[in-house]
């Protein structure tokens, strides 16, 4: 139990330095500005770094959907707020479905629904 929050904390950690460095990509102008350019590089090294270690005890395609989901959610927060991006009412209902799909494969592992169970309910 105690290595599977240490997991978790490594996939937070790795949402962090992800959402660190894509807006390190966008002040870094193309790469034509150093800081920013070399921070990026280093806050994706390390994301992908703890990713690795976070999916020797969990799930692979959990810790992505969810590495992937709430860095996507949290990046367009960022770009409305700080780069004052577009905020359409489509950007949004997107950002709540990516939201929703991150829940629902989170609640999966405590959900059964196996075949055989479905066929002793018919």
């Amino acid at each position: 139990m105690g290595s599977d929050i240490l997991s978790w904390l490594f996939v937070v950690s790795a949402i962090v330095l992800e959402i660190v460095g894509t807006t390190c990509t966008k002040l870094s102008e193309g790469l034509t500005r150093v800081g920013p350019s070399v921070l990026m590089l280093a806050c994706y090294c390390g994301s992908c770094t703890l990713i690795a270690l976070a999916v020797k005890r969990l799930e692979i395609s959990i810790v992505y959907a969810v590495w992937c989901g709430l860095g996507i959610t949290a990046i367009t927060v960022v770009g409305i707020v700080i780069f004052d991006e577009s905020s359409s009412p489509l950007k949004l209902i997107g950002i709540a479905l990516i939201i929703a799909g991150t829940v629902i494969l989170e609640l999966l592992p405590f959900i059964d629904f196996s075949i055989s169970k479905l066929d002793a309910q018919l």
